[in-house]
C-alpha cells in the first residue's frame, strides 16, 4: 500500500477567519482548557503576532506542538525563546526550549492520541498508534517546544 503524501498547511482566508473567530472565544475563556492564544514577536517586523494554539499538558511537562510544520510562530519563537499564552483573563509569559527529535517523539505521539487528531492528523505521515520510533522521523517536520519557565498574571 502506497502512503498518500502528507497534507501541506496553507493559511487561507477561511483559516484566518476561523482563527479570528476562535480567538474571540479564547480571549474570554469560553474554550477547551488546552486552547490558548499564543503571542510571539515577529522575527523581522517586531510586531506582535497572535494565533490560537493547543497546549499539551502532559505528565512530563507542558508543550507547544506545531502540527502544521515550520510555520511563522515556530520561526518567531526560535528567535526569541519566549512568548505569551492567554486564556480568559490570564496571561502567562513562557520561556521555551526546542526538543530534539528523540525527546519530541513521545510528545508527538501523545499529541496525536488526543481527539484533535481528526483535524491535525492529515499533516502527519504516521497514525497515532505508530511506535515512537516512527514519530522521531516526524519530529523534523513538527517542531516541539517544552515550556521551561512561566509567570502568570491576572488581567
Amino acid at each position: 500500500m502506497v502512503n498518500e503524501p502528507t497534507k501541506r498547511f496553507e493559511m487561507t482566508k477561511l483559516r484566518r477567519t476561523a482563527n479570528a473567530f476562535v480567538s474571540g472565544f479564547v480571549k474570554y475563556g469560553a474554550c477547551p482548557p488546552e486552547l490558548h492564544l499564543l503571542t510571539t514577536r515577529g522575527r523581522t517586523s517586531g510586531f506582535l503576532r497572535t494565533i490560537p494554539l493547543s497546549v499539551l499538558d502532559s505528565e512530563s511537562g507542558r508543550y507547544l506542538v506545531s502540527p502544521y510544520g515550520e510555520v511563522n510562530w515556530v520561526r518567531n519563537i526560535r528567535k526569541d525563546g519566549f512568548a505569551t499564552l492567554r486564556q480568559g483573563g490570564w496571561i502567562e509569559l513562557v520561556s521555551v526550549r526546542e526538543l530534539s527529535p528523540a525527546e519530541a517523539a513521545p510528545v508527538l505521539k501523545e499529541y496525536l492520541e488526543h481527539p484533535r487528531s481528526a483535524v491535525v492528523g492529515p499533516y502527519f505521515d504516521v497514525p497515532p498508534e505508530a511506535p515512537e520510533e516512527a514519530f522521531e522521523a516526524e519530529a523534523d517536520r513538527h517542531p516541539v517546544f517544552q515550556i521551561v519557565r512561566s509567570t502568570t498574571i491576572r488581567l
